[in-house]
């Protein structure tokens, strides 16, 4: 059953409660980037008072595009258009601010994302190698490389204002 999320700023306080979102140093990850102000919007979609997914715009990595990053939705709450529209609030963030275009960049082995982007426009862009810091089961950290598709998708001009389908 398709569900209406709210959405709002991510705050620390919500950390403690993101443990289905990553790692302890995933999160850590994410509390450096709420300290990074106007460059970046990280909200978070709400259902029922609970905080079910979260993603980030990045305003200044690419001028003229916000980078989208870190989006992630609780197992409980996938497939039930919680992703769809946290990738149209992360969009709405990227207009507000003038942005023409969206880009992401996902691993080619999560076939799932790669579908839900492409559905709501993406298409793509090439491909990368990305890293970051990982944590294994023994709370160590390494340094994780991942082959990634960029997609990219155009907000506004020649394929109209406004959401893509499916977004509201």
């Amino acid at each position: 059953m398709a569900v209406a999320p709210g959405f709002r700023a991510l705050t620390v306080d919500d950390l403690a409660d993101l443990g289905w979102a990553g790692s302890g140093t995933h999160l850590r990850a994410v509390r450096a980037e709420l300290t990074r102000g106007d460059e970046v919007d990280y909200l978070a979609a709400v259902v029922d008072g609970r905080v079910v997914g979260v993603g980030a715009v990045d305003h200044v990595a690419q001028p003229g595009r916000g980078a989208l990053f870190q989006l992630v939705v609780h197992p409980g709450h996938r497939s039930r258009g919680v992703g769809t529209a946290l990738v149209g609030a992360l969009e709405d963030a990227v207009r507000a601010r003038g942005g023409a275009e969206a880009v992401l960049e996902v691993e080619v082995d999560n076939p799932r994302a790669q579908a839900l982007y492409e559905r709501l426009g993406y298409r793509r862009a090439g491909t990368t190698v990305s890293s970051w810091t990982a944590e294994r089961a023994d709370r160590s950290t390494y340094e994780h490389r991942a082959r990634c598709r960029v997609l990219r998708r155009a907000l506004v001009g020649d394929v109209g204002d406004g959401p893509a389908p499916g977004h509201r």
